[in-house]
């Protein structure tokens, strides 16, 4: 058998003693693999480069495709960046995978029958990171969804679910407001959800879902949203299942894939052999399944099973009455590894089997090309006098020799011209709806020339975003009040 090479990061904090401690037990298992090592996190940082990473490590992560990492301390301030969406975005790992499932009663929870894994898109939604301060009062993140995006997430969720051997997979989106982006989420969950008629396919909205995920977790099976919704529920779901520190997490690529704790890296207790390692030894359990290595992860995992049931615990699960033993991080370790063959009585027992990684490649269909069409612009304006029916005038006027005319204003996505309401409150920022005045096909032409017919009056534009038809059909929110 060769032996694949991985590369671990130890980390900051607690960072080193989880990571040795999972180390062992993976040792003592008979994981096979080699290691190579990066050093990220504060030192990096500390060194000028805001990363958090060197650039030679880049080239020992795409090599060895496999990366099992420590969590690291950002130092606070402005001027440097998450290193874990650096890493997600720049290698392609679409998919962050957090399975939640409780442990009672060995760890408290209100919920002792949850057993479902979040499904995360990882790459876009607004942790795309693209901000503007537009005026004095108003700042702009954009929200970026697609449909590659989209049909990435699904699919895999689908997949995993089938693979799982999982009944039912849920879909989480907010398309009630957001309709083009959120409801292309939900629009490709649908389409790809008909290919899967052995799984039963739900939607919730997002919010009314989070409050039955938490209240009800046991109702759902997979889950998958995006990004944001999952950054948030994937934390809610391992804390209400009895501890964010319980739990692996896996980020998974076409061509690499990253395993790590989902916890900080809780300086405060580094060095002091305290740390529970759970999250990154389950970490380490997806890691081997993904390696094609499932039984040593399953011996792994029904040890660490055993080792909970036989109630040695460190300091944050330990409870009187239910806790054999207070532990450290490296007795948490020897513990484990003492159990390695032995299998749960009480809780459910791990499977995996050796086969090989879910590795989904993503093909582009052959693309409609819509016929897109411009028929408008919407001005983006920085005015501080709240008068809308002024800065109406005054766009009138600018764009009376122009074959454009003004639909509306709105504030904040509130429609305050026409028929708007004083009770509405006003910042400085507007956007102001031109379309043609026959709607009518317009082209670039007419943009540019309004464009400064604008300034040359003075309108302090900040932003334009055109207004297309795609195949006769908008492809423009029409916002509130209209």
């Amino acid at each position: 058998m060769t032996t694949p090479r991985i590369t671990v990061a130890h980390g900051d904090g607690i960072g080193p003693e989880i990571m040795a401690a999972t180390l062992n037990v993976l040792e003592a298992a008979g994981a096979n693999f080699a290691i190579d090592t990066i050093e990220i996190g504060e030192k990096v940082y500390n060194r000028g480069l805001n990363a958090g990473i060197e650039d030679s490590a880049w080239n020992k992560l795409v090599e060895n495709k496999i990366f099992l990492k420590a969590p690291i301390t950002t130092p606070q301030g402005g001027g440097f960046k998450s290193l874990n969406v650096t890493i997600r975005k720049s290698l392609g790992l679409y998919a962050n995978v957090r399975p939640c499932r409780s442990y009672a009663h060995f760890v408290k929870t209100k919920h002792p029958n949850m057993d479902l894994v979040i499904i995360r898109e990882n790459e876009e939604d607004l942790y795309a990171g693209i901000e503007h301060r537009q005026t004095d009062e108003v700042y702009q993140c954009l929200k970026l969804i697609t449909r590659p995006g989209c049909e990435k997430i699904v699919r895999y969720a689908f997949e995993y679910a089938k693979r799982a051997g999982r009944k039912k997979v849920t879909c989480f989106t907010k398309d009630n407001i957001m309709k083009m982006t959120d409801g292309l989420f939900h629009k490709v969950f649908d389409e790809i959800g008909a290919e899967y008629p052995s799984l039963e396919k739900e939607h919730w909205i997002v919010d009314i879902g989070a409050a039955k995920m938490a209240d009800t977790p046991e109702v759902f099976d997979v889950i998958v949203m995006p990004n944001l919704y999952g950054d948030i529920l994937s934390d809610v779901s391992a804390q209400i299942a009895g501890s964010v520190g319980l739990a692996g997490s896996s980020n998974i690529g076409e061509n690499c894939a990253m395993f790590e704790a989902i916890h900080g890296s809780a300086p405060r207790r580094g060095g002091q052999n305290l740390a529970n390692p759970s999250g990154l030894m389950l970490a380490s359990v997806q890691m081997l399944v993904h390696m094609g290595q499932g039984k040593v992860a399953q011996k792994i995992h029904n040890a660490w099973l055993k080792t909970m049931e036989d109630g040695i615990h460190t300091y944050d699960l330990f409870r009187e009455g239910v806790s054999k033993q207070n532990v450290g991080t490296k007795e948490f370790a020897i513990a484990v590894s003492q159990r390695l063959g032995e299998e749960p009585t009480q809780l459910q027992k791990a499977h995996y089997s050796d086969e090989p990684p879910l590795n989904l490649k993503y093909e582009k269909k052959s693309a409609h090309i819509s016929k897109k069409e411009l028929i408008g612009v919407d001005v983006f304006i920085q005015e501080d006098n709240r008068d809308p029916e002024l800065l109406a005038q005054r766009l009138k006027s600018a764009i009376q020799n122009l074959p454009l005319t003004l639909q509306m204003i709105t504030n904040r996505g509130v429609k305050v011209y026409p028929q708007g309401m004083k009770e509405t409150f006003k910042t400085d920022h507007w956007r102001c709806r031109l379309v043609t005045k026959d709607g009518g096909i317009s082209n670039h032409a007419v943009l540019w020339m309004l464009m400064r017919e604008l300034s040359q009056t003075n309108i302090d534009v900040i932003k334009t975003e055109n207004l297309y038809l795609f195949d006769g059909e908008k492809g423009y929110s029409l916002g509130q009040g209209q």
